[in-house]
């Protein structure tokens, strides 16, 4: 008996893909059980060590004995630090009670779709897009409703294909920008103007800003800019480094902030309590070791971009967020999945296959540059190898 054949497992559970990064990753790892080496640019996660001084806060908390239950929306110093923060990025007020703490990002997507969907209403989402969204979408019984973006539009929406979409009556429309995959930002223009189609009986505005203040070029913009018709998903894990301490937040209207509250109350009970102190330490205290992180990620991010041209590999519009690139190997496969794999098995180099971020991107590979210079130099001596073997 397998998950296909018992009728035990619900259908949710049945129908949802899997995460093809982490297969991917748990293939690589048994390889490295086997001996082998293997350069990692599949799993986007900061190769930096937390910031002392977020160590050092959640020491504070243990030993002041911080180690119990918070309030289920979160410490308020926490959510008064978040407040902070956007007022000073961005310019724009939001009060502590607007704000829930979580466990990670993912968490907060799993309360904002539970509470803002019913069965059968739709949300817009780009094509590519962060892989998970369409089962944090589904899962509640929503639709995802694909819009194709491309690259020779630097993978941007366009507004007009979004327009299209409205006579569908979908209940939100999902931004993120920096993007992952493809490293890209959202113009304040074209933010601008799908914030619009949000007015009066519109759709939702659900904005995911988890790269924000890993951006090398340009700027990038909150949807709270726009409208305060919206959600918006942040955390600590990417910009500060601190993946496994799972802290997350989202900034909702106020009155979704009890229903979701009571989601989390009965879900999560609350974010762990010393994570949170190290969180208002972030916020406050490490723009420093922030600074220098993206000093070190521009450069790989500069380097990886003169490497992969050199070898013929086409990036017409560069990277300028997050700290991924997505990369047309349709000249070599037209199947990621396989053509990641292969790469794993006969370079050695771990890679996403496009398809797990959609059809849009079939026959993409994803890249990570969190990850050394002396490594990603590697990867790329590897990756070399292995076009001009495919090639020949």
């Amino acid at each position: 008996m397998n998950e296909n054949t018992c009728t035990e497992i619900s259908a949710r559970c049945r129908e949802m893909t899997s995460f093809l990064v982490m297969d991917i990753l748990e293939a690589a790892q048994r390889l490295e059980r086997q001996g082998h080496n293997i350069v990692h640019m599949e799993i986007g996660e900061p190769d930096f060590d937390t910031p002392e001084c977020v160590k050092e806060a959640a020491c504070r908390a243990l030993a002041e004995n911080k180690t119990h239950y918070t309030h289920s929306l979160g410490i308020l110093e926490l959510r008064e630090a978040v407040c902070e923060d956007y007022l000073n990025r961005y310019g724009v007020e939001v009060h502590p009670d607007q704000v829930i703490i979580t466990q990670g990002t993912s968490p907060a997507m799993f309360v904002v779709f539970s509470t803002l969907l019913e069965r059968g209403d739709k949300v817009v989402v780009s094509d590519p897009c962060y892989a998970c969204y369409s089962n944090f979408i589904q899962f509640p019984g929503g639709q995802t409703l694909p819009v194709r973006v491309h690259e020779n539009d630097a993978f941007q929406y366009r507004p007009e294909a979004i327009r299209e979409c409205l006579d569908q009556n979908p209940k939100a429309i999902m931004l993120n920008s920096p993007s992952n995959p493809t490293g890209t930002l959202l113009s304040a223009d074209r933010m601008r103007t799908i914030a619009d189609m949000g007015r009066g009986n519109g759709p939702w505005i659900v904005s995911d800003e988890i790269y924000h203040g890993l951006v090398y070029e340009g700027q990038e913009h909150s949807i709270l800019e726009f409208t305060d018709k919206c959600f918006v998903f942040n955390g600590f894990s990417k910009l500060y480094a601190m993946t496994g301490w799972r802290l997350g937040y989202l900034i909702a209207p106020k009155p979704f902030i009890r229903p979701m509250q009571k989601l989390c109350q009965n879900f999560f009970i609350s974010a762990n309590a010393p994570a949170q102190w190290g969180g208002v330490a972030a916020l406050r205290e490490a723009g420093d070791d922030v600074q220098e992180m993206k000093t070190r990620y521009d450069r790989r991010r500069r380097y990886m971009i003169d490497r992969m041209r050199g070898m013929g590999l086409r990036i017409d519009h560069e990277p300028t967020g997050a700290f991924y690139m997505l990369v047309d190997f349709n000249h070599i496969s037209n199947d990621s999945l396989a053509l990641a794999y292969d790469m794993l098995e006969k370079a050695h180099i771990g890679v996403t296959p496009g398809i797990d971020f959609g059809p849009g991107a079939e026959g993409y590979l994803r890249f990570s540059y969190a990850n050394s210079l002396a490594n990603l130099t590697e990867g790329m001596d590897r990756l070399e190898r292995y076009l001009r073997n495919a090639q020949s």
